[in-house]
């Protein structure tokens, strides 16, 4: 049964004018003190679900983003200076991006917020998306497999770093330590300082393309996971993957458990109206990530009028109604959504934990307005 409620915020600043009529992503260009207004956006949604009873705020780890839709490139710093502006809130790494980090300057990292937040971090790595972000960091994007083989052996690193008193490592990718001599002796093995006080730690990874090496890989660390973009409630295929991926290895796991489902939402007195209201910040959505992949294989025509003011009708892209009717996002009353819920929690007995989100673009005011409703009308009939 769901008990749990989160959302996702991945760092966007309130835009302005937006839909698929206005200013072309790649036009967009904001200035430092437009940027920086990110993190009193994230101060005002952590106020907010904190004072509503809420788990988790979720953050995305992202750079170079001057176009002003993904601006937290460190969710360690900012999750810390939020949980001395709270109380109960936890706050969520959704994701470190591992391929952009040293693995140990990561693990340190996380193990200082997690002594100086008293255990309100949540932990979570992920590989990466933009070929701006993890190429400029010197880590591989473009080549998948290389990518996914630099993140294993870190999540190997960090794992061996937080669970061991002392540890050593040799991979393909690292040497720890390094074979040198120090103050006398032949180094042989690393003690992380601090390591966290919260152990074990747990760990969460995005669930993206269902791939069984993946998925053997989350479950041979005991990793949870997180779906989003609507997957779980249009198809069953990654919850069972996931669960199945546990069956290969002997464990038994209930469908739906040690994950959390992403669901992208708003709420008004009818559908009609949620829909014309999300409308803009849907398009939005679509042009950012639609170049990017998370819609589909486009073609180059598609991928071109994207780029262009009209581009989402251009392109024959899916209208927010067709979304909807999907079940990949949701649009409606308070009431509706809780059938939807309740919907999810019969299809998935083992889910308890949930990230109920606004469309990327969506001004903090209506964010904060959303999940007012949510906790009034929606989150007590889970209770």
């Amino acid at each position: 049964m769901i008990t749990k409620f989160s959302s996702l915020f991945a760092g966007h600043i309130d835009l302005g004018e937006m839909g698929e009529n206005t200013t072309p992503v790649d036009e967009r260009v904001y200035s430092n003190d437009e940027l920086a207004s990110v993190f009193a956006k994230s101060e005002g949604i952590a106020r907010c679900m904190d004072k509503l009873g809420y788990h988790t705020l979720w953050f995305a780890e992202h750079h170079f983003q001057r176009e002003g839709y993904e601006c937290i490139p460190n969710i360690l710093m900012l999750a810390l200076h939020l949980a001395h502006l709270t109380e109960n809130l936890r706050f969520g790494c959704g994701f470190n991006v591992s391929p952009m980090w040293h693995p140990l300057r990561l693990a340190e990292d996380f193990a200082m917020a997690d002594i100086l937040s008293k255990g309100r971090v949540t932990f979570g790595v992920g590989r990466g998306y933009h070929t701006r972000e993890v190429e400029t960091f010197g880590a591989p994007m473009l080549d998948h497999n290389a990518n996914r083989e630099l993140f294993e052996e870190q999540v190997d690193i960090i794992l061996k770093a937080f669970e061991q008193d002392s540890f050593s490592h040799e991979g393909k990718h690292y040497t720890l330590p390094p074979d040198v001599s120090y103050r006398g002796y032949q180094l042989k093995d690393l003690t992380l300082v601090p390591r966290p006080f919260t152990t074990p730690v747990e760990c969460w990874q995005p669930i993206v393309s269902s791939a069984p090496r993946g998925l053997d890989f989350m479950v041979k660390h005991g990793i949870k996971g997180i779906i989003g973009g609507g997957a779980a409630l249009m198809t069953e295929g990654p919850v069972q993957a996931f669960q199945d991926a546990h069956a290969r290895a002997g464990k038994e796991l209930a469908l739906g458990e040690n994950l959390c489902l992403g669901i992208s939402f708003h709420l008004a007195p009818t559908k009609e109206q949620a829909i014309a209201e999300a409308r803009p910040f849907y398009e939005e959505h679509v042009k950012l990530f639609g170049p990017l992949g998370f819609l589909g294989n486009l073609s180059d025509k598609q991928q071109f009028a994207l780029k262009q003011r009209g581009g989402v009708t251009k392109a024959g892209m899916p209208t927010l109604e067709d979304l909807c009717e999907s079940g990949a996002w949701y649009c409606g009353p308070p009431e509706g959504m809780i059938e939807t819920l309740q919907g999810v929690s019969q299809r998935y007995p083992g889910l308890d934990f949930i990230s109920a989100q606004s469309a990327i673009g969506t001004p903090e005011t209506v964010i904060v307005e959303q999940l007012e409703w949510l906790a009034s009308d929606v989150m007590p009939a889970f209770q």
